[in-house]
């Protein structure tokens, strides 16, 4: 599963990517979203390389992005006995079934299928290049200490 957080902002975005952007659910600027490991979101992956960077989450860190930034609609905190009473699962079996891809955020319909998170602490290397150099594109592993900086 990977973990797409949007670095960009859309000035200056040809149509086509504003339009890719939209179907990732990646709206606005530090936006994060999880998506499955399949060609088609690949493809979409590599046509917004310049705006996102993406990764292989890891479970411990998907538990505490559950923890902390899972909302209802309408940005309404949840915790762990409202989760387990709307879908049935705590925070470490939800986070069991979005990696073995038996769910998606976006099948639960009273929870966002999406997460806000703050900006890093320390800052981006560089929103210009991409990764190694700078924060764009894919990272593999190196997502999950990104991910950690922005809870």
């Amino acid at each position: 599963m990977f973990c797409v957080i949007r670095i960009r902002g859309t000035p200056g975005l040809r149509r086509e990517v504003r339009g890719t952007l939209k179907l990732l659910r990646l709206d606005a600027v530090n936006r994060c979203v999880l998506i499955p490991e399949t060609p088609t979101y690949k493809g979409m992956l590599q046509k917004v390389k310049d705006v996102v960077t993406w990764g292989e989450v890891e479970k411990e860190v998907l538990v505490r992005l559950l923890n902390k930034r899972l909302r209802l609609k309408g940005n309404k905190k949840i915790d762990e006995s409202s989760l387990k009473q709307l879908t049935g699962y705590t925070y470490e079996q939800l986070a069991d079934e979005l990696m073995s891809g038996k769910i998606r955020l976006k099948d639960l319909e009273k929870i966002e299928p999406f997460f806000r998170l703050h900006p890093p602490s320390k800052g981006f290397k560089n929103v210009k290049q991409a990764w190694p150099e700078g924060d764009l594109g894919y990272r593999g592993k190196e997502i999950n200490n990104l991910l950690d900086r922005m809870l």
